[in-house]
């Protein structure tokens, strides 16, 4: 973070004051003019580019990962960020072309997750799982129909869960790179879950096993 601008009222929170940022006292209007939007909550910050993670820094050991396949809508990029660091996941995994970007409406909606989960992007999804099953870890991918349900998967070791875009859900060649597909059971009348829910099930479902 470079500099940022608030309003005499924000000035006041003692966050901001301890943050030793230098802050600029601005109206409402200037922040929204800076930060092209009226939802600035009395703070407009400068700050740099998003900066990724290099996947294979990423790969190994113990990871829990998350890779979205073609996931375009920045409100669910950042839904399941937020969610994969609560749920202490090492890293998110996205790719370079067709996919959402980490924008400031991702940060937005992941409510700052992605400054403390890293993300990384890789050019070619399915090369990529390959590289993670070489380095040891197991790839589950996502799948509605799929006949093995997460109960039954072993998510102890170091995982790649594999998620796919809501309506086209994992491609096929990405889906053929993952060590099995696991569906969620549904109980109702909705035919399926969003990306960011089962996201939530799947990744929470990692988080306990792998803490007994």
């Amino acid at each position: 973070m470079r500099r940022a601008w608030a309003t005499k009222r924000a000035l006041r929170e003692p966050w901001l004051e301890k943050s030793g940022i230098p802050v600029e006292a601005a109206s409402a209007e200037e922040l929204e003019r800076r930060a092209g939007s009226a939802d600035h909550q009395g703070v407009c910050a400068e700050v740099s580019e998003f900066r990724y993670a290099h996947a294979q820094d990423l790969v190994g050991g113990d990871s829990l990962l998350v890779a979205l396949d073609q996931v375009q809508d920045p409100r669910n990029l950042g839904a399941i960020c937020r969610t994969a660091e609560c749920a202490g996941a090492s890293g998110a995994v996205i790719p370079e072309r067709r996919a959402a970007d980490v924008t400031p409406a991702v940060c937005k909606a992941s409510a700052g997750a992605v400054e403390h989960l890293p993300v990384a992007r890789v050019r070619n999804l399915a090369d990529f799982l390959g590289e993670a099953k070489a380095a040891g870890m197991w790839c589950y991918g996502a799948d509605a129909d799929a006949s093995l349900g997460w109960s039954e998967v072993d998510w102890a070791g170091p995982v790649v869960l594999v998620l796919g875009s809501e309506g086209r859900g994992v491609r096929p060649r990405v889906a053929s790179a993952c060590d099995a597909l696991v569906s969620i059971p549904l109980r109702g009348r909705i035919e399926s879950l969003s990306v960011g829910a089962a996201a939530a099930v799947l990744l929470y479902a990692a988080a306990a096993a792998r803490a007994s």
